[in-house]
């Protein structure tokens, strides 16, 4: 990848596999990285990435649970394309941002609003780093096959890190 590069865990650890993103960059973190790359923990902190992205990137690679209907423990590489509308505005009127209930989706609609004179611009690239979870309901821990999937999922983003050509983002799926 060129340029400054973000890898963002997302999840909630308190319920089951949704801490996939934060496990699989806690493992990320371990490795040794280049200088233009920043590897962060979000976890539930939307807002959080929503204001980091401000500091400008040319890619995003988010790291999440992301479940697409395949076996538990399979990997997902999805560019994530443009032009997605923001949500809309409740009824009555209020207000869009609430920052216990940041999805990543939500991040990333808010994001041209923050940039707005700003002087930044979003992520060039956005890609989606994901693992079909077995469970998310409350609890710690990962699954045995969401577990197993971290370390091929530390692989893939190490080699999107190194050389985006070795993985193609279409969305490909691995076990």
């Amino acid at each position: 990848m060129s340029g400054r590069v973000l890898v963002a865990g997302i999840g909630n650890v308190f319920l089951g596999d949704d801490g996939f993103g934060v496990e699989t960059v806690r493992a990320l973190s371990a490795q040794p990285l280049p200088d233009d790359v920043e590897v962060v923990d979000f976890g539930v902190r939307g807002v959080h990435l929503a204001y980091q992205l401000l500091d400008g990137y040319d890619t995003l690679l988010l790291v999440d649970a992301t479940a697409r209907g395949g076996e538990p423990g399979t990997l997902y590489l999805i560019e994530a394309g443009g032009g997605s509308a923001p949500p809309a505005a409740p009824p009555g009127g209020g207000a869009v941002l609430d920052g216990h209930h940041m999805s990543p989706d939500a991040v990333l609609a808010l994001l041209d609003t923050l940039c707005a004179g700003t002087g930044t611009t979003p992520p060039r690239r956005t890609l989606v780093l994901g693992c079909e979870p077995a469970c998310v309901e409350e609890g710690i821990g990962l699954s045995a096959p969401v577990t197993a999937a971290v370390p091929e999922a530390v692989r893939m983003a190490l080699d999107l890190i190194r050389d985006p050509s070795t993985t193609k983002p279409a969305d490909l799926a691995a076990n």
